[in-house]
């Protein structure tokens, strides 16, 4: 069995481990850095690669390498590339599983300190109005920063992003103080997120809708102790995926792969 996993996520190295624990196969891994890339290699994966992939080159490796099956574990706000790859796994009739991680339980927590918004241009807008002082944490990467600074000044901006060359280059252009910049090597502990805030003087959190696997709780506790106002997108909605495609946790995927082994 050859598998073409997008990854790039805690859930594809995840799935890399589970298939190679269970499984006979053997996988290829597409990620967008070379971060990424080394995860996956270090979770199992046969090979990757380290970059962003047009749709007819996803196609002709695909159909090239006689790939058997074709998962995409991508981020819940990667949707351009989840309905790319859905497309792909049509047009070629081949077998296509979406890896979608569970939304956030918030029933237990405390969410008075949550403004849901749909889009990072609306969010910088909010900023604007509501929370016109104060520093901003920016926890929502390198590539969804310029629609916040359109409209929130990069002196009072502080983004927690990975140190790769593409994204220090984005903070750069958009005119961010290297001693903005906050290193980013996973998802935070509430005490890491507290000392953020504090660190920082930030009254403003922002934050993806990413699920418990982004560290999404641990945000909020932390901006709920700290009286700190959490700005988080929610996520896109994708409406040509198959349900039946879709699997949110290994034992869902198990039974999936089981058709196929």
């Amino acid at each position: 069995m050859k598998i073409f996993l997008l990854g790039g996520t805690k859930d594809s190295t995840n799935i890399i481990r589970h298939i190679k624990e269970k499984y006979d196969a053997y996988i290829l891994t597409t990620t967008t850095t070379e971060y990424g890339s080394r995860l996956a290699r270090e979770s199992g994966s046969d090979d990757t690669i380290a970059r962003p992939l047009l749709k007819n080159e996803i196609t002709d490796m695909i159909v090239n390498d006689n790939f058997d099956l074709l998962i995409d574990a991508t981020h819940p706000f990667a949707s351009h590339i989840t309905q790319t790859s859905a497309s792909i796994a049509r047009e070629l009739k081949i077998p296509y599983i979406r890896f979608e991680r569970p939304t956030t339980n918030l029933e237990n927590i405390d969410t008075s300190h949550i403004h849901y918004i749909n889009s990072f241009d609306d969010a910088g807008k909010l900023i604007e109005i509501e929370f016109p002082k104060g520093n901003v944490l920016h926890f929502a990467g390198a590539n969804t920063m310029e629609n916040i600074l359109k409209h929130v000044s990069a002196k009072r901006f502080y983004p927690r992003i990975l140190k790769v060359e593409s994204s220090l280059e984005k903070c750069e252009i958009l005119g961010i103080e290297p001693s903005h910049i906050i290193a980013m090597t996973g998802a935070a502990s509430l005490e890491e997120n507290i000392e953020l805030i504090e660190k920082y003087d930030a009254k403003v959190m922002i934050t993806k809708e990413s699920g418990e696997v982004g560290g999404v709780i641990e945000k909020i506790q932390a901006a709920n102790h700290k009286d700190v106002a959490v700005i988080m997108i929610q996520r896109p909605k994708i409406d040509d995926l198959n349900k039946n495609d879709i699997v949110s946790n290994l034992n869902e995927l198990d039974i999936k792969l089981k058709n196929f082994f």
